[in-house]
């Protein structure tokens, strides 16, 4: 039987994520901190802080591999589009910047965008869903979440 003292741990230990809007890395900070506090004295918050943790590094990772598939795309699609000359005097002109040439790089840019935007909102809506899941005294297992912690 799960107590409520380990519940509301279990819950703010998911809810201290959301920080990450506010600090930087806190969504990290603060629940590796309650976890290493708490994971000796409870079985459900040292899955709660495991299942936490795993979540944030596995959005961390997609986010990497999206940026890491976005950004040279995108690199490439403009400079193989687009030739840049440099004057004399330092100043640059872009040539062949047309709208055809743009609307291949504004559907790639778009697209990452959109992609990373719903990360983040499937993020937030997961996260206070695990919260109420776990302030009911559920074990929740977070969807596509790798386990890093065992």
């Amino acid at each position: 039987m799960t107590t409520s003292t380990e519940k509301n741990t279990a819950t703010v230990l998911h809810l201290s994520t959301l920080t990450q809007y506010f600090i930087p890395l806190g969504n990290y900070f603060f629940p590796i901190l309650i976890w290493a506090f708490r994971k000796d004295k409870s079985d459900f918050v040292d899955y709660t802080g495991k299942q936490a943790l795993n979540f944030q590094l596995s959005m961390l990772l997609y986010s990497l591999v999206l940026a890491a598939i976005a950004i040279p795309t995108l690199l490439y699609s403009i400079f193989s589009n687009v030739s840049i000359h440099q004057f004399e005097q330092g100043d640059f002109q872009l040539e062949q910047l047309t709208a055809g040439n743009i609307t291949g790089i504004a559907t790639i840019a778009l697209s990452a965008v959109f992609l990373f935007a719903a990360l983040k909102v499937a993020e937030f809506f997961l996260i206070i869903y695990a919260a109420v899941k776990t302030s009911n005294g559920e074990r929740y297992r977070f969807p596509m979440s790798i386990s890093f912690l065992k």
